[in-house]
């Protein structure tokens, strides 16, 4: 499979999951996509990777994760028996839950074999059954392999009181369907309607039908992160999609995006990127 095809693979139009392994090449460049990666480390000597502004030496064994929309390059790696999950966005985001597990996640980008031996060994098992189910090619494979994608982020989620307190809130949680159900109609209503007037977190308590403090505390334990960090990471998630239009201007992507201004379209972007927009953009020719 060529590599350059492998980068640029058209989930939009294709597929929600794809799956790659065997590749000569011990590096390529930085580069940025809208599909999610998961990279399952095979033997070698050297396995060094970047992702964001991050570099990580990795043995056989780890797993990778790259989520949608960030930055990565493989600095220098023995690729020929790693394996490469790919999902969609569209996937992830159609399904809250799945929503919830990635925002939490979201800052969180190695799974080390020596630190968390029962959880990659579990996640392991997974991504076994992932290549053998995708590489039969039977009819049905991207579906059963959904489910085990699925499966993953479930097993991960499991283990959540693994990792560094900045991953979690330390508290657990249990909702009514009633109320998730509004969560995600609140959540939804604001990836479709990000130019609205409105989109504070009052108006959102007020449209879930519960008190401001309740909101807040409800999508903080659910997302992992507080609602302004929340919003700001989806209108970046709308912004990064856009950029992939030459013929938007980075003014036009920052209004489409909701942001109120150039200026902190720039600022957002770049705490959270590392460079500016035009320089993400770039990257993408």
């Amino acid at each position: 499979m060529d590599y350059s095809q492998y980068e640029d693979y058209g989930f939009e139009r294709a597929s929600a999951f794809n799956l790659s392994t065997g590749y000569e090449e011990r590096s390529y460049q930085t580069h940025w996509h809208s599909y999610g990666e998961i990279l399952l480390v095979g033997p070698g000597k050297t396995n060094i990777f970047m992702v964001n502004r991050e570099t990580y030496e990795l043995v056989e064994g780890d797993f990778l994760l790259i989520w949608p929309m960030e930055m990565h390059a493989i600095i220098d790696a023995d690729r020929k028996e790693s394996l490469v999950i790919q999902f969609s966005n569209a996937f992830m985001n159609s399904l809250f839950d799945l929503q919830r597990i990635m925002h939490f996640y979201r800052n969180l980008h190695v799974l080390c074999i020596q630190a968390h031996p029962e959880l990659v060994s579990r996640l392991r098992s997974i991504a076994d059954s992932m290549r053998e189910i995708f590489l039969s090619a039977g009819p049905d494979r991207e579906l059963r392999c959904c489910m085990l994608l699925m499966e993953f982020m479930l097993t991960l989620d499991r283990h959540r009181e693994e990792f560094a307190p900045e991953l979690r809130n330390g508290q657990t949680y249990s909702y009514t369907d009633t109320v998730m159900r509004r969560m995600i109609m609140v959540t939804d209503h604001i990836k479709n309607n990000l130019t609205a007037d409105d989109l504070s977190q009052g108006a959102m308590a007020r449209m879930a039908g519960i008190s401001k403090d309740y909101f807040s505390r409800i999508f903080r334990n659910v997302t992992g992160m507080n609602y302004s960090k929340w919003l700001n990471m989806i209108r970046l998630e709308k912004a990064t999609e856009l950029l992939a239009d030459r013929e938007k201007t980075l003014t036009e992507i920052a209004m489409l995006s909701g942001f109120q201004s150039i200026s902190s379209f720039n600022r957002v972007f770049h705490a959270e990127k590392g460079m500016a927009p035009g320089e993400y953009r770039a990257l993408r020719m």
